[in-house]
């Protein structure tokens, strides 16, 4: 081999190096740098209700991730309408552009109050989840019409020093009351792991529904029996819903049991919104 030929070798493998350099390092960017592939999409905001955690939502988070969505779960205090709204909205403030907000059961309530002017929140979803009119109550509005059975299955309140009253279901009766359409393995952790509501919260009144003002999605089980299925339907149709759902066959809840079609219709109100 000729010096000149030697030489041509060496400048061929020197530019296939740094060719390939610069796709390590491009692809090695977009792995280290998530935010990157996630700038153009809206951060979904999941906000649990009365009896259950931040974790029910893992199976629709799971998916969303998936989708390269931002993602926050919230945990609810469950104390109160506004405090609790107060909370999640301070949360809000929080996040830097369009904003999705999600809530099952009570959290719904939760959500219709805690916009605040937020001009990030582009759509609410309401996933087996209450939306109040102003001066409206949780515990109203699931008695509107026949089906709820929850206050039979609560536990005895307990006693808070403030003389409030936290609420609970049943241990025994939390299968057949909240999670019918899961496994009774699940539905047992998910007993054991409630977190309680303070009564009086049923009985707080809503303030100015957001819902109004911004564009709402619904999804909801046809099985609920914390919030009959009828009392969905009047909701949604009075929110003037995009789009409403109802789960055959599906338990209250609809956000674990169904996950891939709860988090389906949250990715088409982030694309709509």
């Amino acid at each position: 081999m000729n010096r000149l030929t030697f030489k041509n070798g060496i400048r061929l493998l020197l530019i296939a190096i740094l060719f390939l350099g610069t796709i390590t390092i491009t692809s090695l960017g977009t792995i280290m740098n998530p935010a990157s592939a996630q700038a153009n999409k809206p951060t979904i905001v999941l906000v649990h209700g009365a009896f259950a955690e931040s974790s029910s939502w893992n199976g629709v988070l799971t998916k969303l991730i998936t989708k390269g969505y931002p993602t926050v779960a919230v945990a609810n205090p469950l104390r109160g309408v506004k405090s609790d709204a107060d909370y999640v909205a301070s949360a809000l403030e929080d996040i830097k552009g369009p904003i999705v907000l999600v809530a099952h059961s009570y959290g719904g309530s939760v959500i219709t109050n805690a916009v605040n002017g937020n001009k990030n929140v582009k759509a609410l979803v309401y996933v087996a989840g209450f939306a109040p009119e102003a001066g409206e109550t949780a515990g109203e509005l699931s008695g509107r019409y026949p089906g709820s059975t929850l206050t039979p299955t609560l536990a005895p309140p307990v006693v808070l020093p403030d003389g409030g009253k936290d609420l609970y279901i049943q241990q025994s009766k939390f299968h057949a009351q909240f999670a019918a359409d899961l496994p009774a393995s699940d539905a047992e952790l998910m007993a054991s792991t409630q977190r309680p509501i303070v009564e009086a919260a049923f009985s707080e009144a809503s303030g100015a529904p957001a819902w109004k003002s911004i564009p709402s999605w619904f999804i909801y089980g046809e099985r609920d029996l914390n919030i009959p299925a009828a009392v969905h339907a009047f909701m949604a149709k009075r929110a003037n819903s995009k789009e409403t759902i109802a789960v055959k066959g599906a338990s209250h809840v609809v956000m674990i049991s169904h996950a891939d079609a709860v988090a389906k219709l949250i990715d088409r109100a982030a694309t709509a919104s």
